[in-house]
């Protein structure tokens, strides 16, 4: 055992990332706001230990996790972005237009107040879209960016807090005040939008979010090809490739500079600017941003004659990106991106050049393109699921017959048009239509999509423990790695098939209540609601079933709502009298399990009945809460 541990000194630089980002995640998850004295001085004492020479491998491990916990604390903290202490309607505001977004069809403006806070707005369709940096006066209606439907999924006031935003809502009024200048990126990016009227260009190089329509996105998703429409590695791949070509023709051709120096180094450092170029046009994302990191100290090996693509590279890449922003580790693009690629880099990293004849070079590439997606695919299934709650099968025939098209057609025609090149983004659109063809052909295969319930956090990081073992874990003779990584996987795999199963979910005011039947349906007591809009989907894909399931909702008399599964019976209403009537019936019926309402109900007798604000009760009768009571629910403005 001292052996083992020993030989894993060489690679505690790869685990390093790794440990801060599962303690940042703890800190993240937790169902409460934990509190640390002086966070700033404990984070910083922790980073000097982990850089002392000659401490326990374990001990290590334990600091390197506690600094990712007390940095994710510090951090939020120190953004400390407000948030709105009420929904506020028709409410007028005065604002500097800071950006501007299209997705399906639908402007966004991103407005900085005379309060200097950020919202982000959504203009009606009568209202007219002003220019980037004009000071408007406008109309809205302003939404607290809402919690969690559900433990462990999609906490939207999260995601809001760490990207700046105070408040959400529409615009139904603008007027301009007066003209005003933006900054150049911002304002390139919306020239190239309006002159290029095109979808295509808004995602591939403007990194746009949503700007291909729901219903075609849907279908690409259900190919393994939806990567493609989020600016990642893929992108800068291609355009890195295609820069390094044009400037190393060029350099090539001027002997003064090949007398000199390798014709590859400048063009490496052209290329590279031009890759920081297209890093800020798209809008700079997380996976963008790792993509680009990559790509520089890949560039940065081969000047220096160092291993171009290695493990230790990705880790350095991961840790930079951390340091920036801790709450990336819990975005799907910071998961799904580092994840593949951690995979890939490890299956191909021993491969070795062989002489091959043509015909032999042939099936090496359509073995390539086939383990790549398959390896692809199986590291990232676990975030995929936990993300968009569903597992395309077909992913690897979709990247074999999709993916080089895009690469080679539609990709640099969409380039090309964006930088003027006539008819260019036209061919490409003409492109695009054929493939989305086959695309629907392959999506509309039997079982192309299967609906994964919720996957839990613990499932989470075992398969993360797994994945890790396999990868960064170096056996001496017995191969240990794999066996860690099959215990942990296994485990997993065990746990998530063992889970129980929701049978009710609540909103956070308890107004929409949601039953799960066992067949593939969810009941509502609702049919539709404007103030619960994403609950429906929410809970549809928590229990594994399609959004695109209708709706179905239950039977109510009086105003009171009935549901029983599996023994389990839950009463609720929304109307005070009702509530009042038949409170003590509910409470000395046994055959009451669960009672629901948005009012506050006081009656001791029966308090273990009265279940929680936004609660999942499951087959076997434990309740979750929602969480709402963490840093950023509570930050008021």
């Amino acid at each position: 055992m001292q052996k083992l541990l020993e030989n894993q000194y060489r690679n505690l630089f790869m685990w390093s990332g790794l440990l801060m980002a599962l303690g940042a995640g703890l800190y993240f998850a937790l169902p409460f706001e934990p509190k640390l004295i002086f966070p700033t001085a404990v984070t910083m004492l922790l980073a000097v230990l982990a850089l002392v020479p000659r401490v326990h491998l374990l001990l290590r491990g334990l600091i390197l996790f506690m600094f990712g916990f007390c940095y994710a604390y510090s951090y939020t903290h120190i953004t400390d972005t407000p948030t709105l202490k009420h929904d506020m309607r028709d409410t007028i505001i005065t604002a500097n237009v800071v950006n501007i977004d299209t997705a399906n069809n639908k402007t966004r403006l991103y407005l900085n107040t005379d309060d200097d806070v950020n919202i982000r707005v959504s203009l009606t369709d009568d209202v007219p879209t002003p220019d980037l940096g004009d000071r408007v006066s406008a109309t809205a209606t302003l939404y607290r960016p809402s919690a969690a439907y559900t433990p462990e999924t999609f906490d939207y006031a999260r995601w809001a807090y760490f990207n700046g935003l105070t408040a959400t809502g529409y615009v139904t009024d603008i007027t301009i005040l007066e003209s005003g200048d933006a900054s150049v990126i911002n304002k390139i990016r919306d020239n190239l939008h309006r002159e290029s009227n095109s979808f295509l260009v808004d995602a591939l190089v403007l990194g746009y979010k949503n700007s291909v329509p729901e219903n075609e996105s849907k279908i690409w998703t259900a190919t393994g090809v939806g990567h493609v429409w989020s600016i990642s590695g893929f992108h800068m791949t291609l355009v890195g490739g295609w820069l390094f070509a044009v400037f190393f023709l060029i350099f090539r051709s001027v002997p003064y500079i090949t007398r000199r120096i390798p014709a590859r180094i400048p063009a490496m450092a052209f290329a590279w600017l031009g890759l920081l170029g297209y890093l800020f046009l798209s809008g700079c994302d997380v996976a963008t941003v790792r993509a680009f990191l990559m790509t520089t100290l890949v560039f940065m090996a081969f000047i220096f004659g160092r291993t171009a693509v290695s493990l230790r590279n990705i880790c350095l890449a991961m840790l930079v990106v951390f340091l920036i922003n801790p709450h990336y580790v819990m975005q799907p693009g910071f998961q799904l991106s580092f994840s593949a690629v951690f995979g890939l880099v490890w299956f191909w990293g021993d491969v070795q050049y062989k002489p091959r004849t043509f015909f032999q070079k042939i099936l090496r590439i359509i073995y390539i393109t086939i383990m790549t997606s398959v390896v692809a695919t199986v590291f990232t299934a676990p975030f995929v699921i936990a993300h968009f709650g569903a597992l395309p099968l077909f992913g690897v025939v979709g990247n074999l017959i999709l993916l080089p098209v895009f690469s080679f057609a539609i990709m640099p025609l969409v380039i090309l048009g964006t930088f003027g090149v006539p008819f260019a983004t036209e061919w490409a659109h003409i492109i695009y239509e054929k493939l989305f063809v086959v695309a629907q052909t392959i999506s509309g295969l039997p079982y192309a999509t299967i609906q994964m319930p919720h996957i839990s956090n613990l499932v989470i990081i075992l398969c993360i423990l797994g994945f890790a073992c396999l990868i960064f874990v170096r056996p001496i003779r017995v191969k240990i790695n794999y066996i860690l990584c099959g215990i942990f996987i296994t485990t997993g795999i065990t746990l998530y098939t063992l889970s129980p199963r929701p049978v009710f979910i609540t909103s956070a005011d308890n107004e929409l209540v949601a039953m799960y039947d066992g067949d593939s349906n969810l009941v509502f007591n609702k049919s539709r609601s404007s103030k619960h809009y994403f609950a429906f989907d929410t809970w549809k894909q928590y229990v594994g079933i399609s959004p695109d399931t209708p709706t179905t909702k239950q039977k109510c008399h009086r105003n009171i709502c009935e549901f029983e599964h599996n023994g389990i019976r839950l009463v609720q209403t929304n109307r005070f009298m009702p509530l009042m009537k038949n409170l003590n019936k509910w409470c000395t019926n046994k055959d009451t399990d669960f009672i629901v309402s948005n009012f506050e109900i006081d009656a001791p007798a029966c308090q273990h009945k009265i279940l929680p604000r936004g609660s999942v009760v499951y087959e076997n009768g434990t309740v979750r809460q929602t969480t709402t009571n963490r840093y950023w629910h509570n930050r008021r403005r």
